[in-house]
């Protein structure tokens, strides 16, 4: 009898093979494992203040990650979610703090306009060149990212920053334009709910509806899609537009949610997890739930880790970039 392999059986055995090297590495870099094994697999949940912010974290990765996962269904690949989560996360700052005088949630919906708008015209271009030149998106969504980033830098670091602190970033916003924190002192907000708003909604529109199955049949299948009529060059636009569009939601999370304000750096790496993220749940809406939170606990639990135990700065990075490694292996084997 055939054994028949468990959904994502081969995202777990990857997420799996991550904690046993987690485990590895602990065991053998600390001179105290029990202390840092208690701070790698327990802080992150044992507090409201640590609860709210490794659930914060993966709001914030719900979100980009079903940006990223977009891209993938359209038959499409955006590696620009960093710099469009900066972009995002800064006009929707500028526009926070320049029309102080309109009512708080009116502003807020403007806000999150701005930065949808900016994150799909970045993505948006990203599905232009290709569709329209040929250009290969990986190259023009990085490019763009690369060169929008030191651009952000320079505006936060130095016209735009606030002169009152010493702190590299714009002005905080008033308490009215931060979204209502869910588990005070920590930073979880109502992104929370609106992340998972999102992709409840991702998956309905993926597996019901027409223009979903069109993009789940030109990602998945582009040779098949032509032959049922679908023209999956049709789809890299809106599927980079959609996937940019999430990032730059992302970016008004980050700052309107998480932080209070928008300063240098607040994308930390969010754009890069994500595809991680998306790749770990084969770029399905609900399956971005226990990929988010795990991943979401594995940068949480390092970070608790290099501050309450002493893990070295550089075998946390390494960590998330097993992680990252080996769940990409894994999807390039399936491809």
């Amino acid at each position: 009898m055939k054994f028949k392999k468990p959904p994502f059986f081969e995202a777990l055995i990857a997420l799996g093979a991550a904690i046993l090297l987690i485990l590895i590495l602990i065991l053998f870099s600390s001179s105290d494992p029990a202390r840092m094994m208690r701070a790698f697999f327990i802080t992150p949940w044992s507090s409201p203040w640590f609860l709210g912010n490794t659930l914060d974290g993966i709001a914030l990765l719900l979100v980009s990650s079903l940006g990223a996962a977009a891209a993938f269904r359209g038959g499409t690949f955006n590696l620009g979610g960093e710099g469009q989560i900066y972009a995002g996360g800064l006009c929707a700052s500028m526009i926070l703090l320049s029309f102080s005088y309109l009512p708080a949630p009116l502003l807020l919906l403007l806000g999150a306009f701005t930065a949808i708008l900016t994150g799909g015209l970045i993505g948006g271009f990203s599905g232009f060149l290709k569709k329209k030149l040929g250009m290969n998106e990986l190259i023009s969504s990085f490019l763009l990212s690369s060169a929008l980033i030191p651009l952000a830098d320079y505006l936060i670091s130095g016209p735009w920053r606030d002169q009152s602190g010493n702190l590299l970033a714009l002005p905080p916003f008033t308490d009215g334009l931060i979204l209502t924190r869910l588990l005070p002192p920590s930073n979880l907000s109502l992104s929370f709910v609106y992340a998972l708003l999102l992709v409840f909604c991702a998956h309905i529109f993926i597996n019901r509806t027409h223009l979903g199955y069109q993009f789940r049949i030109a990602g998945a299948a582009p040779a098949f899609a032509r032959f049922g009529g679908i023209k999956s060059e049709k789809l890299w636009i809106p599927a980079m537009g959609i996937s940019g569009a999430l990032a730059g939601l992302t970016g008004f999370f980050a700052v309107a949610g998480s932080f209070g304000r928008c300063h240098a750096g607040f994308s930390g790496g969010l754009g890069w997890s994500a595809i991680a993220v998306a790749l770990i749940a084969a770029n399905k809406p609900l399956a971005l739930l226990p990929a988010a939170l795990v991943f979401g606990w594995l940068q949480s639990g390092s970070g608790s880790a290099l501050l309450a135990a002493g893990l070295n700065l550089e075998t946390s990075s390494f960590i998330q970039a097993a992680v990252l490694l080996l769940i990409t292996a894994r999807w390039i084997g399936r491809k």
